[in-house]
């Protein structure tokens, strides 16, 4: 059976291309009919981030991705926290020791700082660890240890000779031994390092294929080594392609959201990103940009994933987003937007159920123009408050035309007197305004849209009148009065 797994290190809110990795492994395994699993990858206790577990949880739950063993759900390779399975890295660690394939290195950071200060000195082109330690006598080794000093445990690299694997993305890859040098598996607190504390767990978690970043191919060297001085199969491993922003460098905050969580706040729907992150890297094998999860999930495979960094295009997100909510039923669009109202002022936490109704009219007339759902505020606020934005340029245009105190007059007058004030008795006051006053219906319809909402644009004025109501028509009609030239 398949067995992929997601190890996420609680570092920080996780990256966009940290969840693509994630939704890929969890694609893959849903494909083939395996197993999902989550663990957390918390021994880097220097660097964690308090909440950035919940971040990752929550990013995940968020997609539509649930796992099958992991945090909250448990499962027969339990604990899921890298943290909680000190003993099982430093058993094996320690076997190796004895096995002579690993050692222990009790090199200061001053003595390993002074060694890379030397070696640069020389002009070595990168740093490595000279193995002074490997050399130690058992007796010397005993010595320091008795003296209380501390140490970490190094992996023995091979000295000569090659290491290679079948890349299922970048095919066959090869390294030379001599060119890693004695990682560090074991810390002197205790705490494994990635290095060994992947290749344990991945073992003993059963896990089939191994389906990650590409920036660790450069890790492969010590991770096949490993699996081999242990005496363990290898996974399969595929290495994905990097994220990059337009401008062909790496995708960082200067290219825009970054952090998965600001994708949800800024209003992508889940469905929308699942949907583009598939296709970041992967395609189906035509020119289909709208896929349901489960086309996604029938066409998968890692032949047809790129392995060229890909363009991460946030217009295109954009663009894929916007579909989404025009195609999203009233009734969720309305329950997703109104936390952005309400968070704008726009609305009270506590709504009424007049206010609550309200919001139904209201929210609907712009669908069609948003691509984010934060995209409501800007597009409604004129509907939830008289405190217009105005459009300067647009007054100037429109209110200084001769017929306008008349039409406004004129406007009120009729509004004042219309029953039902609905869409089609309104659109015939509009028209029939024009007419009365020998001017075409634009005429009116543009400076009553500005009156209205303080901008030129918006969904159809007849429906927008009917829902801003007689009482809120009136009051910006008068107001509007205000504006003609004396």
């Amino acid at each position: 059976m398949v067995r992929v797994r997601y190890a996420p290190s609680p570092t920080g809110s996780p990256h966009v291309g940290n969840i693509r990795t994630a939704l890929f492994n969890w694609v893959f395994a849903r494909h083939h009919g395996g197993k999902f699993i989550v663990r957390i990858e918390d021994t880097d206790q220097n660097r964690y981030v308090p909440g950035s577990e919940e971040d990752i949880l929550f990013s995940l739950r968020w997609l539509g991705i649930d796992w099958d063993e992991g945090p909250e759900v448990g499962g027969p390779h339990a604990p899921y926290h890298q943290s909680q399975r000190l003993e099982i890295y430093r058993k094996v660690a320690h076997e190796l020791v004895e096995q002579g394939k690993a050692y222990k290195c009790f090199c200061t950071p001053e003595e390993l700082d002074q060694m890379r200060a030397e070696q640069k000195r020389m002009g070595a082109a990168a740093t490595m660890y000279d193995r002074r330690c490997r050399k130690l006598t058992p007796a010397e080794v005993k010595a320091r240890e008795a003296d209380g000093l501390p140490y970490v445990i190094r992996f023995a690299m091979p000295l000569e000779g090659t290491v290679s694997y079948e890349d299922l993305i970048h095919g066959h890859t090869e390294f030379r031994n001599a060119l890693t040098d004695d990682f560090v598996m074991l810390k002197s607190d205790g705490f494994p390092t990635y290095h060994l504390a992947n290749v344990v767990d991945d073992h003993l978690m059963q896990i089939t294929h191994v389906i990650r970043g590409d920036e660790w191919i450069s890790s492969m060297p010590r991770h096949l080594n490993l699996y081999k001085a242990l005496g363990w199969e290898t996974p399969q491993f595929a290495h994905l392609p990097l994220l990059l922003g337009a401008d062909k460098q790496k995708l960082s905050k200067r290219h825009g959201a970054v952090q998965f969580v600001e994708f949800i706040r800024e209003g992508y729907l889940p469905e929308a990103m699942f949907n583009f992150l598939a296709l970041c890297g992967w395609n189906p094998g035509d020119d289909r940009e709208i896929l349901t999860r489960e086309e996604i999930i029938r066409e998968f495979s890692l032949e047809r994933v790129s392995d060229n960094p890909f363009v991460f295009h946030h217009e295109k997100l954009l663009w894929m987003n916007g579909h989404y909510l025009r195609e999203l039923p009233k009734e969720r669009l309305i329950e997703l937007t109104i936390p952005y109202l309400q968070e704008a002022g726009l609305l009270p936490k506590e709504l009424t159920p007049e206010q609550r109704t309200y919001a139904e009219r209201v929210i609907p007339l712009e669908q069609e123009k948003m691509k984010l759902l934060s995209d409501v505020v800007a597009l409604t606020d004129f509907f939830f408050t008289d405190q217009l934005k105005i459009d300067e340029k647009a007054v100037r245009k429109w209110y200084s035309e001769p017929h306008i105190p008349q039409m406004l007059e004129e406007l009120i007058r009729r509004f004042e007197a219309l029953e039902p004030f609905n869409t089609e008795q309104i659109e015939q006051v509009i028209r029939g305004v024009a007419e009365w006053l020998g001017v075409k219906a634009a005429e009116v319809i543009h400076p009553v849209r500005v009156a209205l909402s303080g901008r030129t644009t918006g969904p159809s004025l007849f429906e927008m009148i009917e829902v801003l109501g007689k009482r809120r028509v009136l009051q910006r009609l008068r107001n509007a009065q205000k504006w003609i030239p004396r």
